[in-house]
């Protein structure tokens, strides 16, 4: 199946309907999952048909602007009560990326500001919203590629762990979008992807986006990667992030931590890419990013599958939290803060 990724619209809206590649059936499958209402979009982001924290934030807006659509001849009080069903439900779908909190945050500012209004025109500045959103989203990871671009060096090999693609945003990506962006200015660099357990994003999504592109990749499993820096077969490591507290603590995928720990004691510099929407100001440090726990049946076997015996107690936390301590850079839409911390971080927001 070939399809080119830098072209692969992750969400789009078509005829009244979000459109989500269904992310749970990659590399063997593409197809979309459409959604109608707000409840079937909150469901897409706990089920993963979408995941990733920019991706899951343009979700989450869409969302709310069918639900907005569904109800737009409605009376005001049925309108407001139906958002705030939404509201609600998006919220509950998925805690750790901030992305989706900030999302709906600005769609409910848009409802706040229109409820004297009629509700067609609402509804119609709701979906108006969420397609900029969507489209900010990409600009933004534009940027970051560009900024970021600048870190790599011509015939480097770039480790990732995860999904911070395309398929992990709107368009483009934030640590694939940098690998992107040096690739498009000329250099030559090959990735090697952790396979990311027990979910195997980065088997089954990154490794994907690599080969659609003829970007040289090698799939690893993740407890391969210190062998490969010990070895001096990694030059950097670029990974995306869920949310990133006040002091540049960073919520990533669970291993990511693990990944750092390593790079830290091979000196090999370790970067975190993401859009400021992801820097959770309200939170001092990575002890209170809340770290989401999923099914066990994702680590007991896959698809199907199962390895683990009937009986065994699991723990399948989703995310790990990296210290600011361990992050020589955070490459985001404003440039690039060398080793960021609380001070370098509210800079950025100009505070």
């Amino acid at each position: 199946m070939q399809v080119e990724s830098r072209n692969v619209e992750t969400l789009r809206w078509r005829a009244g309907r979000l459109e989500l590649i269904d992310q749970r059936r990659l590399p063997l499958e593409f197809e979309y999952v459409a959604c109608d209402n707000a409840l079937q979009t909150a469901a897409a982001i706990r089920d993963m048909v979408v995941r990733g924290a920019p991706a899951i934030g343009c979700s989450a807006a869409y969302g709310v602007a069918l639900e907005a659509q569904a109800h737009a001849a409605a009376t005001r009080a049925q309108f407001d009560a139906a958002l705030e069903q939404a509201f609600a439900a998006l919220a509950a779908s998925r805690p750790t990326a901030v992305n989706l909190f900030w999302a709906i945050e600005r769609m409910r500012q848009c409802h706040a500001q229109m409820r004297g209004g009629a509700t067609r025109a609402e509804a119609a500045a709701l979906l108006e919203l969420a397609r900029q959103i969507a489209r900010d989203d990409v600009a933004i990871n534009r940027a970051l590629g560009r900024h970021g671009a600048g870190l790599i060096a011509d015939g480097a090999r770039v480790m990732t762990h995860c999904n911070a693609g395309a398929l992990a945003t709107a368009g483009h990506g934030t640590a694939l979008g940098v690998i992107r962006s040096a690739r498009d200015a000329g250099k030559r660099i090959s990735v090697i992807a952790n396979e990311t357990r027990p979910y195997l994003q980065g088997a089954r999504l990154t490794a994907w986006e690599m080969v659609q592109e003829n970007i040289p990749v090698t799939l690893v499993t993740d407890n391969m990667a210190g062998h490969l820096m010990q070895r001096g077969h990694v030059d950097l490591i670029v990974v995306g992030a869920d949310r990133i507290a006040a002091n540049g603590d960073t919520a990533n995928k669970i291993g990511t931590y693990t990944v750092a720990v390593l790079a830290e004691r091979h000196r090999i510099p370790f970067y975190i890419a993401a859009p400021l929407s992801t820097i959770d100001l309200a939170i001092a440090d990575g002890s209170a990013i809340p770290i989401e726990e999923r099914d066990a049946a994702e680590v007991t076997g896959f698809r199907g599958l199962r390895w683990a015996p009937e009986g065994v107690n699991v723990a399948n936390p989703a995310f790990d939290v990296t210290p600011a301590a361990l992050i020589t850079g955070l490459v985001t839409e404003k440039g690039v803060v060398e080793r960021p911390d609380a001070a370098k971080i509210r800079a950025l927001f100009g505070r």
